[in-house]
């Protein structure tokens, strides 16, 4: 029997997006390198915001059974910096009106 090859459509995505629990029972979405994801409070919102991300592609979208957690590498934050020409709210001048 030779090697079948599967149309396009029926491929394994490059994006893979796990839907689940985490360990306090929130839904959580999460690409499977941690780049996105987020927490829900219902399954529905969570695989809306899978189907969302994934492109409307289903067959990206992974149903686990155990507990996952939204874990973002450190290195994708970054500080955040008022720019120059913006005053932080906590030092607006007084208004005399």
């Amino acid at each position: 029997m030779g090697l079948v090859r599967l149309p396009l459509a029926y491929r394994a995505p490059s994006t893979v997006i796990f839907v689940g629990r985490n360990s306090r029972g929130n839904w959580v979405a999460r690409e499977r390198n941690g780049v996105f994801g987020g927490l829900f409070v219902s399954r529905a919102q969570a695989f809306k915001y899978a189907m969302f991300e994934s492109g409307n592609r289903p067959e990206a979208i992974l149903e686990v059974l155990r507990e996952i957690e939204l874990d973002i590498p450190a290195s994708t934050y970054a500080p955040i910096r008022t720019p120059p020409n913006q005053v932080p709210r906590g030092n607006l001048p007084e208004s005399n009106g």
